[in-house]
């Protein structure tokens, strides 16, 4: 590794205060777990991450605030999502009806269906999600590098 300015960005959400409220979740160690969806990666033509990759969490600054790794890749139906993962996701939610309730606000917003291309863009129980475990190998001073505006991952 050539400094955390080589990895890939991990973008959680939009800039703004989701973004804040999960990079703090991160930062903290509630969220150990994210999930987005497989088509989010068709469209940035972006490969699933792996075990052991490594990325660099960003703030709603831009800057990078820790080097992130993952640890358990599962790709499945939105339907077969877990209690524990739902949980691990450090968001609060106590059930998986309530993380799909919130995941499905996420997704069917203006902003994803720009995103993804489709305006009338919805999910169901068959949409594939790529569902994420990770974990904090490095918080970084915040007067660390700050990334040039690009755009977001989609979740």
């Amino acid at each position: 590794m050539t400094g955390p300015h080589a990895l890939k960005p991990l973008l959680l959400a939009y800039p703004g205060p989701l973004r804040d409220q999960l990079v703090a979740a991160v930062l903290s160690g509630a969220k150990v777990s994210t999930t987005g969806l497989l088509a989010e990666f068709r469209v940035e033509n972006e490969d699933l991450p792996e075990v052991g990759e490594r990325s660099a969490l960003i703030d709603s600054d831009g800057r990078e605030v820790a080097v992130v790794e993952v640890t358990e890749v599962r790709v499945l139906p939105l339907g077969e999502v877990d209690l524990q993962h739902a949980l691990d996701e450090g968001e609060g939610y106590t059930s998986v009806a309530e993380w799909r309730a919130a995941h499905e606000r996420f997704w069917h917003s203006e902003e994803m269906r720009e995103g993804l291309g489709d305006p009338h863009f919805t999910v169901d129980d068959t949409t594939m999600v790529v569902a994420e475990r990770m974990r904090v190998v490095e918080r970084l001073p915040l007067m660390r590098t700050v990334m040039p505006p690009r755009p977001p991952r989609l979740s």
